[in-house]
C-alpha cells in the first residue's frame, strides 16, 4: 500500500468534499431520517383551517404527541375545497380506523392545535381522517364580527314597533301575561332609545377585534416575552431570596457592631471635636507658620537639591583695602 502522501490529492479531495455535504445535508433534515425519529405522519381533513398554522402542537388526551407539518388547501371531487392537514406524530396510541380530528382553540388569542381521539383498533384508511370525523371550532373574533354585522342590519325601529303591536294585541290577557308583554314593550323602548350608543358599542367591539385578528403575532409574542421573563425571575428567585437574606443580616451586623461599641466611639468622637477646636482656635498661628516657612524651605532645597554636596556662601569678607581674606568654599 503507497503511503498516503504519494496518493493523488484530487480523487481525496473531491471525496472529502461530497462527505461534508452529505453531512450538512442530513443535519439539516435529520428529523427525517427513520433511525432518528420513530413517528409516523398522520393526514386530517378539515372543512376549514381556522387559523391553523404550520408548527401547531397535535394533542391526544392533552398529552404532546406530535407538530403540524403541512396545511394545505385541496380539491376533493365530490366534496369541494377541502384543508388537509399534516401532523407527524410520535409517541402516541395506535391510531384505528374510527379516529378524530378536532381543531380547538389554545389561547385566547385565537391559536389553534388539533386534539386527537384515537381508537384502539382498526386500521387508518391511507393514513387520513377523513372530514366526516373532523371538527373546525368557531373563532371568537369573527363571532364578534358576525355580532357586529348583523346588528348592525336591525331595523330597530320596527323591532320596537312589534313588541307595541305584541303588547297591544294580547293586552286583554291575564295579569302575568300582560306584565311579561308590558315587559317586552318597555325592554324593545330602551332599545329603540339606545339605538346610537348600541350601534356604536358594537361598531368599537367590532373595530376592537379586528385590531386584536390584526396583531395576533405580536399579542401573541408579548404572551411569550412576558412568561419568559417571568419564568426568569422564578428560575432567580433563590439567588434574590439569598440577597435578601444577607442583606438582613448585614444589618443585623452593622446593629451590633454599632451598640457593642457606642461606648468607644462616644469619647473617640468627643476627643476629635476637641481636636478641632485647637486647630481652629490656632488656626492663625498655623497659617503664619507656614508663610514664613515657606522662603526657608525653598531656600534649603536649594542648598542641598545638589545631590551629596551642598553649597553656601559666606559675603563681607574683604577689608577696607580691598584685599580678599576668605573665599567661597564647599563641602562634601
Amino acid at each position: 500500500m503507497r503511503p498516503f502522501r504519494e496518493r493523488n490529492p484530487l480523487p481525496i479531495g473531491i471525496a472529502g468534499v461530497v462527505a461534508i455535504l452529505i453531512a450538512l445535508v442530513l443535519a439539516f433534515d435529520i428529523g427525517s431520517l427513520p433511525f432518528i425519529n420513530s413517528g409516523h405522519t398522520v393526514y386530517a381533513e378539515f372543512t376549514d383551517a381556522a387559523n391553523l398554522q404550520k408548527g401547531a402542537t397535535v394533542r391526544v388526551n392533552g398529552v404532546l404527541v406530535g407538530k403540524v407539518t403541512s396545511v394545505k388547501l385541496e380539491y376533493v371531487p365530490g366534496t369541494g375545497n377541502l384543508v388537509k392537514v399534516g401532523m407527524r406524530v410520535s409517541g402516541g396510541p395506535h391510531i384505528g380506523a374510527d379516529t378524530t380530528a378536532n381543531l380547538k382553540i389554545e389561547t385566547l388569542l385565537g391559536q389553534v392545535y388539533v386534539a386527537i381521539n384515537p381508537t384502539p383498533t382498526g386500521s387508518l384508511a391511507g393514513d387520513t381522517i377523513r372530514v366526516d370525523r373532523t371538527t373546525t371550532p368557531t373563532s371568537i373574533t369573527e363571532a364578534f364580527i358576525g355580532l357586529g354585522r348583523r346588528a348592525g342590519a336591525i331595523d330597530v325601529k320596527q323591532l320596537a314597533k312589534s313588541f307595541n303591536v305584541l303588547a297591544d294585541t294580547f293586552k286583554n290577557t291575564p295579569g302575568e301575561v300582560h306584565a311579561s308583554l308590558v315587559g317586552l314593550e318597555k325592554v324593545s323602548q330602551a332599545i329603540a332609545s339606545r339605538n346610537n350608543q348600541l350601534t356604536s358599542l358594537l361598531g368599537h367591539a367590532n373595530a376592537v377585534t379586528t385590531t386584536i385578528a390584526t396583531h395576533d403575532a405580536e399579542i401573541q409574542k408579548l404572551i411569550d416575552d412576558s412568561s419568559l421573563i417571568l419564568q426568569t425571575i422564578s428560575q432567580q428567585r433563590a439567588v434574590i431570596h439569598q440577597l435578601l437574606v444577607s442583606t438582613a443580616q448585614l444589618a443585623e451586623q452593622l446593629t451590633g457592631l454599632v451598640a457593642d461599641n457606642r461606648k468607644l466611639i462616644g469619647p473617640a468622637l468627643k476627643q476629635l471635636e476637641k481636636t478641632l477646636a485647637i486647630l481652629r482656635a490656632n488656626q492663625r498661628g498655623l497659617d503664619q507658620t507656614l508663610h514664613l516657612a515657606a522662603p526657608f524651605v525653598r531656600d534649603f532645597t536649594d542648598t542641598l537639591g545638589t545631590g551629596r554636596w551642598f553649597e553656601s556662601s559666606l559675603t563681607n569678607l574683604t577689608d577696607s583695602a580691598g584685599k580678599v581674606g576668605l573665599g567661597n568654599t564647599g563641602n562634601q
